[in-house]
């Protein structure tokens, strides 16, 4: 196998695994009532990141040390707490809107939450000099892709949960972002 072909592969299997963070996280959003269009729009906004962030990534890591990897992994995780955690509480208040929501800043801090792993990833793709743009990429289409079906799965299951599906959510991120923080 050529050595241009190892590294597509190598990419995209890196590219899926940090996707199903996006996945997983979505399972937890989608319980949030969401249209079509939201959906779309949330996994582009999210295939985005995965490809600013490690871009963001693998340029600092051509001057950073691996220590800086470690701190964005835990401020990844400690957004995805507060978030679970948010949305745990939203769902026992009865006719009040969720503080934050996929849409608008709250889309921004989800999106942003589930990338900080790809930019820890691309500090080391950096270092050891990968190819950029094939990288950032694979890391956007495995983002999008992964997060349009954990939203839509999620948003199915949300169907049968009834307004428990919040608290599911909540606890799905939180879970998640405990996770990233602990060993």
């Amino acid at each position: 196998m050529s050595e241009w072909l190892q590294e597509i592969l190598m990419l995209s299997v890196m590219a899926f695994a940090l996707g199903m963070d996006a996945f997983s996280v979505g399972l937890g959003m989608g319980m949030f009532p969401l249209r079509g269009r939201q959906i779309l729009k949330i996994g582009i906004v999210v295939g985005l990141f995965h490809v600013i962030m490690p871009l963001g990534g693998m340029v600092t890591g051509r001057f950073l040390s691996d220590t800086f990897g470690t701190v964005a992994t835990y401020a990844g995780g400690g957004l995805l707490i507060i978030l679970g955690i948010q949305m745990f509480i939203a769902s026992f208040r009865k006719g009040e809107d969720s503080l934050i929501q996929p849409i608008g800043f709250g889309l921004i801090v989800y999106a942003f939450s589930v990338s900080l792993d790809s930019f820890s990833v691309g500090l080391t793709l950096g270092i050891y000099g990968a190819k950029t743009v094939l990288t950032i990429v694979c890391f956007g289409i495995a983002a999008t892709l992964l997060t349009w079906a954990g939203l839509l799965v999620g948003k199915r299951v949300q169907g049968f949960l009834g307004s428990y599906g919040e608290a599911l959510g909540g606890s799905i991120l939180f879970a998640f972002g405990l996770k990233l923080i602990l060993p």
